[in-house]
């Protein structure tokens, strides 16, 4: 089992994107003994020309480098060192610098020099897949569109590998070349089979180039020469190839494309063509009749090609938990398959271990705040272990993966959503509310087994009764989605909202602890009394006003006492697709027929977009979470800010929303004027403008548009 941290620094005009300044990880030399953990002995792991001599040789700042590479070292870490990952090198040069690969071969030489005892290399990530985002498609700088530039970058790429590589071994005579690839193959309609077979000879392209391959007899020299491939370096590789040792493999759910000449059948942001055909270009696995490959065909197909050792080197997919968790597995296992088959397959690398930023938008967009967690999630300064770290430690130690939800296949294999019979549930309490309607949803779409409760089913302050459903269900975990809501209710039937949101979590908690089964529960802003001007962080010390936010302090106090593994989401102000009684629906449903609606001015809260609760919970009880934490779209506003983005979002005119105090609308129970929910332990949930847009587009879905 191998690992790799997302450390791409790009370029996109003048502004640099360093993945792992985002995450954090320059100020956390503590992640090296946390991957260490998970019994991982080989790390592909960044010394990045931008980030250490963004200026000159003469200024390199090898700090960070000696720290980390040392820390590596007496951890008992073999690192594969990546020396440019997606990136242009400084400023001074690019891609289709002429001086590129001698100016890259001169870092490669002063960090051989450096640290001697660094024996493997993958001096450039991914060269083609760089010179198709960088020359071809635009996304990245140079920012070019045509073949010739997306020739030239990859050559220019290759013969700086190569001679990266004579300089290293002039230094370390045994360094090896891991050389990493973009592992994508082109199917699609015989009516496009001249296309598709280009562009499966594309895919192995800078593969074939490092491995000396590429003379008048290969399938594509006729493209190189029409597009004007520097004759030097296409000879410089053939008569001194740097053949790897090891083949890496980037293989993704992505990977595997499909070419279709019927338009009509595709999104219009899908269409291209190559001057003499119009054809949509998809991912393989979302086409009908074109299943994807798989990780053992990868490697079999490679080990044809080449007969060279192999490796996977990036298994990652940016998804939820059990998906991320199920991809691992299916790598793992495919490497297996391979192997068994008479492929050398050397290691399977778990990507990504601390995340990644905004590959959502290929990079382009430095400013979203778009975060996919790894083996492990940050946070600021906080660092938390996932269920992928579980599997990781597992497959590490020769032991197949335990959690009940890895058995079910992965999405891109499932030809239903549900889970196999012989799964282990979740159980789902308060069937017919809003929260449980919307974790029976989740569920289904995530592949989870379960089964769903209503109160007449299982009364959660009925000890007998939840030991009844327990023993018949037999779930892995319990989700907590009933209770009593009705919050001015609450003060003349105090009994009954105690009941309900206090003692039935006790018991469910007090049952849960007993036959070892994780229990999630779900609490209020409304514990806390206002008095402070920024977010609340799981830590503040609580304080309600009213005899709802009472019973839910009770309820955490309880559970936590009786289990304390139970995880704990206090949440605020949610809303969703599927019921017209939240805030926002009503607002929406009044404009619609154009009534005004009042809402508070001086009241302000943290609102929550029930699908981002329910999916981030559902990884939060996966991962083992605990305690409490603080779920809500980050962004704080009042009532009637809340609302008139609401009616903005929807296209409704907003100046049917009427600002009051909260005393004008004589609610029984008092409420903090300052509820928003900030959080200590985690990333946040979407901005809320975002939520706000799914929001429209689902209620529509959804059918509960006015």
């Amino acid at each position: 089992m191998w690992g790799g941290v997302e450390c791409t620094i790009n370029r996109v005009g003048d502004r640099y994107f360093d993945q792992l300044d985002r995450c954090g990880h320059y100020t956390r030399l503590s992640d090296l003994d946390a991957i260490a953990s998970l019994g991982i002995k080989t790390l592909r792991y960044p010394a990045l020309w931008e980030r250490i001599a963004p200026e000159s040789l003469a200024s390199a700042d090898w700090r960070w480098c000696d720290e980390a590479l040392g820390r590596l070292r007496a951890l008992g870490i073999d690192p594969i060192v990546g020396l440019l990952h997606h990136g242009s090198g400084p400023s001074g040069t690019h891609l289709l610098d002429p001086a590129f690969p001698a100016r890259f071969a001169a870092y490669a030489a002063a960090f051989a020099e450096r640290y001697p005892w660094v024996t493997r290399f993958t001096p450039v990530n991914e060269p083609l897949t760089t010179a198709r985002f960088a020359a071809l498609y635009g996304h990245w700088y140079p920012h070019r569109r045509d073949d010739k530039s997306f020739i030239a970058a990859l050559l220019n790429q290759c013969v700086a590998i190569a001679e990266a590589m004579d300089a290293i071994r002039q230094r370390v005579p045994a360094a090896q070349l891991v050389q990493t690839e973009d592992a994508g193959s082109v199917r699609g309609r015989l009516t496009l089979a001249e296309q598709i077979a280009f562009e499966s000879e594309r895919c192995w392209l800078s593969l074939d180039l490092l491995s000396g391959k590429v003379d008048h007899t290969h399938p594509l020299w006729k493209y190189l020469r029409t597009w004007e491939a520097d004759e030097a370096q296409l000879a410089r590789l053939r008569e001194r190839p740097a053949t790897p040792d090891i083949v890496g493999l980037n293989y993704y759910v992505t990977s595997d494309r499909y070419l279709d000449d019927r338009l009509d059948r595709y999104p219009v942001e899908t269409h291209g063509g190559n001057g003499r055909q119009r054809y949509a270009d998809v991912e393989a696995v979302r086409a009908e009749g074109a299943p994807m490959r798989g990780h053992a065909a990868v490697l079999l197909e490679a080990w044809q090609r080449y007969r060279l050792p192999l490796a996977i080197t990036e298994a990652h997919l940016g998804c939820t938990r059990e998906e991320q968790m199920r991809w691992l597995a299916e790598a793992w296992a495919g490497a297996h398959e391979a192997a068994a088959r008479g492929a050398d397959v050397r290691g399977v690398a778990c990507w990504a271990l601390l995340g990644s930023w905004n590959w959502n938008s290929l990079l382009t967009r430095a400013d979203d705040h778009h975060y996919e967690c790894g083996a492990f999630e940050v946070h600021g300064d906080t660092r938390r272990p996932t269920a992928i770290a579980r599997v990781i430690c597992d497959l590490a130690a020769g032991r197949a993966p335990s959690h009940p939800v890895i058995d079910t296949p992965g999405w891109w294999r499932r030809t239903t959503a549900a889970a196999p019979a012989t799964s282990r549930p979740i159980l789902i309490a308060g069937a017919s509310g809003t929260l449980g309607r919307a974790f029976v949803e989740a569920c289904a779409v995530r592949g989870l087994a379960h089964v769903a409760l209503s109160r007449r089913e299982m009364e959660i302050s009925d000890g007998d009764a939840v030991r009844a459903a327990i023993a018949r269900w037999r779930p892995w975990a319990v989700v907590n989605a009933a209770g009593y809501v009705r919050v001015d209710d609450a003060e003349r039937e105090t009994a009954a909202c105690r009941r309900a949101n206090a003692v039935g979590p006790a018991v469910l908690a007090a049952t849960c602890r007993r036959m070892g089964i994780q229990l999630v529960t779900f609490s209020s802003d409304l514990v806390f009394d206002g008095g402070v001007e920024r977010p609340y962080l799981e830590s503040d010390r609580v304080g309600p006003l009213n005899i709802y936010g009472r019973t839910k302090v009770e309820a955490e106090r309880r559970v936590l006492a009786l289990a304390p593994s139970a995880l704990v989401i206090r949440t605020s102000a949610f809303f969703g697709p599927w019921d017209r009684a939240n805030f926002v629906t009503c607002a929406l449903d009044a404009l619609s027929a154009g009534q005004p609606f009042r809402a508070a001015s001086d009241t302000r809260v943290s609102p929550t977009y029930v699908p981002d609760l329910v999916g981030r919970t559902l990884d939060l009880l996966i991962d083992g979470a605990a305690g409490v934490w603080h779920l809500a779209n980050s962004g704080a506003l009042t009532w009637e800010e809340f609302a008139r983005m609401a009616a903005s979002a929807a296209r409704l005119d907003p100046d049917g929303i009427i600002g009051c105090e909260a005393a004008d609308l004589r609610m029984p129970a008092r409420r903090p004027r300052y509820s928003v929910l900030g959080t200590e332990r985690g990333e946040p949930l979407p901005p809320l403008d975002e939520s706000l847009s799914r929001y429209v587009r689902d209620r529509v879905s959804f059918g509960t548009a006015a």
